[in-house]
């Protein structure tokens, strides 16, 4: 466990059902307000309530819609181009992780003297010059809750995340009507995306109290409400459920951190555009496995804040049927576990291999060391749906 941590969380949380609400009394004192969203938020109608309680508040609006799934660093700063052109004073993020992340980075990189590109090398050179409000449409990413912007690098292959502690939302709206009408699959990947926050916060090797009582509560949260939240469109409690486990898991973030999960996760979007929930989704129980032996005692932690049964069985078992729990999940949601409907082959092991291992801020996380051989491994299991020991 950690010596030394760290907490950073978002200035004002607002939660729960009507909180939306809150956006009137928020905006008073701005005058313009750019709106970070996409083309399917517009579409299913989520901008409408935020947007009136944004005329009712007096200030006018800019919507920049044109954010992608999984934006490049270019893709970036186009949109923070934008931004700089509207002349807003305060950032509204209404969207998905991809949303968010652009919304908080846009808040350090409206300036003259440095741009995306540099911050990749330099994420400190940021320095934050806009308020921004930040209100989740899915319940799964936490980006509201972290100083994390993740995007992709192309000609490395990679996604990478810049990290500055400026980027800390200013506000948080956490809504559960905002993912009522949340299609399935995205509810479902997102949602997993959570579960691998909380669970790799928890055994990381920045794991500390305050990182660990979040991660805690968010697992707890997720194994008791995930399959409702995303099968019944009707469960408002188990959606603000999630809403908030995915906030602390975020929050979990800023203090521990993720591990190897997500290190060998940002080459499959970076490289075949994968999902970044689905991505972790595949590489969760992977990864875990290999784990078991060196995080015995937190999965057996984490069984007994769970209630997952009795509490006399040894730690392994205890290991065992948390495991178990995260499958179920995964099987229930039916996410994919393997990279066959994504075209990724063998002759693909060196590239993922050579890129995996590029990502020391999050190994170093990993309880247990990967090797590039532990990495070809995982790799290959996920691509030949089977487990087998490498060459």
């Amino acid at each position: 466990m950690a010596a030394q941590y760290c907490l950073r969380m978002p200035g004002n949380v607002y939660c729960g059902e009507g909180a939306l609400s809150q956006l009137r009394g928020i905006l008073s004192g701005y005058q313009k307000a750019a709106v970070f969203t996409d083309k399917g938020i517009e579409k299913a109608g989520l901008l409408d309530e935020p947007v009136k309680y944004m005329k009712e508040a007096g200030v006018d609006t800019v919507i920049l819609d044109e954010l992608p799934s999984e934006p490049t660093y270019a893709q970036a700063q186009k949109i923070i181009d934008e931004f700089k052109a509207s002349g807003a004073d305060v950032i509204v993020g209404i969207g998905g992780g991809s949303v968010l992340d652009i919304a908080k980075l846009s808040s350090v990189a409206a300036s003259e003297e440095y741009g995306v590109k540099e911050l990749l090398d330099e994420p400190l050179l940021g320095k934050k010059k806009t308020d921004t409000i930040l209100i989740p449409t899915t319940a799964g990413t936490g980006s509201e809750a972290t100083p994390n912007s993740i995007v992709a690098v192309p000609e490395k292959e990679l996604k990478v995340g810049i990290v500055n502690p400026a980027m800390i939302a200013d506000y948080v709206i956490l809504d559960g009507s905002m993912i009522k009408k949340l299609p399935l699959p995205i509810a479902a990947a997102t949602g997993i995306d959570a579960m691998a926050h909380a669970v790799e916060c928890y055994t990381s090797n920045k794991a500390n109290p305050v990182s660990n009582l979040f991660a805690g509560e968010a697992v707890k949260l997720i194994f008791h409400n995930i399959e409702e939240a995303c099968l019944n469109p009707e469960a408002a409690a188990a959606k603000n459920n999630m809403l908030l486990a995915a906030f602390y898991a975020g929050a979990a973030i800023t203090s521990s951190g993720t591990t190897a999960v997500h290190a060998l996760s940002y080459p499959l979007g970076g490289k075949y555009h994968i999902a970044h929930g689905i991505s972790n989704a595949i590489l969760l129980m992977p990864v875990m496995r290999f784990n078991k032996d060196a995080c015995l005692e937190e999965l057996s932690q984490i069984y007994d804040m769970t209630e997952l049964g009795e509490r006399s069985i040894r730690a392994g078992d205890k290991a065992d049927k948390v495991l178990r729990r995260m499958e179920e999940i995964i099987a229930n949601l039916k996410v994919p576990v393997t990279l066959e409907q994504f075209h990724v082959e063998e002759k693909d092991l060196d590239s993922l291999v050579e890129a995996g291992m590029q990502v020391t801020r999050l190994l170093d996380n990993n309880k247990k060391k990967v090797t590039p051989q532990d990495a070809r491994k995982i790799y290959r299991e996920i691509i030949s749906g089977r487990r087998k020991e490498d060459d």
